[in-house]
């Protein structure tokens, strides 16, 4: 299988660095260490980590360095539960630091009762379900937003996450259902749809021609099992090791490549896959990631 490299761009996220919602994974790890090792193991582009330079000049100048650019950044909304004006002004500002280091996709995650960052909530039983005036709220939204990204040149990206009101295949489906698709695409992950014991490779091909930019992470098998039989939070779960880099863990990973490779998707596939960094080294995953995409995807 032979992707085209002038289409699929690939990079890392900071995640396997250093851990924003856990601290203390990777504290240690420096922005200087991780972009570094991102380059020298092959990739060209990286999402933003809260260790990154606030300023967009500064930035671009480490990643000029290296040979990176920026290709997502998340952004927590609350559409549902703050007012919209509010999640404009943040969202807008984040566009301008976006554009300032040369990116063009942004990846919003709708965060109103998630239990995503909830270190003693269960991310099965504390899963938030929205009822049907937050979806209202979700989806007029999130096509306002997506409005303001497009008109800026942006891709804007939504985020499918364990724990929130957009988890399942289901859920997915009627986000999409419900907004537009000239103003919102999807960020596919395949980690988040293998956790919610959705099939990654049914989802990708139900929904390929919504994606906007594409979350590669594996999922240990064993791991999950003990993850769901303790009814871990999801966080904990990060810890126990339930996600790693593809071909470490159980997802199909060469369909998902072919449906890929069959689409006219154009834009970055990005691991994501956040570990212990003590127990996991980020430079051998990275590596050994790096490796595996290559072998199937040839870029």
């Amino acid at each position: 299988m032979i992707m085209d490299p002038n289409k699929v761009k690939l990079g890392m996220a900071p995640i396997s660095w250093t851990n924003d919602d856990l601290p203390d994974l990777g504290g240690e790890n420096t922005f200087e260490q991780c972009i570094s090792e991102m380059a020298l193991a092959g990739y060209k582009g990286s999402e933003v980590g809260n260790k990154y330079p606030k300023d967009p000049a500064v930035l671009k100048g480490y990643l000029d360095l290296r040979g990176l650019k920026i290709c997502n950044q998340w952004f927590s909304s609350f559409v549902c539960s703050k007012p919209l004006s509010e999640v404009v002004r943040i969202f807008r500002k984040q566009l301008e630091f976006l554009s300032g280091v040369g990116a063009n996709v942004i990846g919003p995650s709708e965060q109103t009762r998630s239990c995503q960052g909830n270190q003693r909530m269960s991310v099965f039983s504390g899963k938030a379900v929205f009822n049907g005036e937050e979806w209202k709220k979700l989806t007029g939204g999130m096509n306002e937003l997506g409005k303001i990204a497009r008109d800026e040149d942006f891709t804007m990206a939504y985020h499918h996450h364990m724990g929130t009101g957009v988890q399942t295949e289901e859920e997915t489906e009627r986000f999409l259902n419900d907004t537009n698709g000239d103003y919102v695409s999807l960020l596919y992950d395949t980690g988040h749809f293998a956790f919610s014991e959705e099939d990654p490779a049914s989802c990708l091909r139900k929904f390929i021609r919504r994606v906007g930019h594409i979350h590669l992470k594996d999922v240990r098998r064993e791991v999950f099992e003990e993850v769901k039989m303790r009814d871990m939070p999801f966080l904990e779960a990060v810890r126990a090791g339930v996600f790693t880099v593809p071909g470490d863990g159980s997802i199909d990973f060469p369909t998902i490549f072919g449906i890929i490779e069959d689409s006219d998707y154009e834009g970055w596939m990005v691991i994501e896959a956040e570990q212990d960094p003590t127990k996991a080294n980020p430079f051998e995953y990275a590596v050994l990631g790096r490796e595996y995409i290559r072998k199937h995807t040839g870029i």
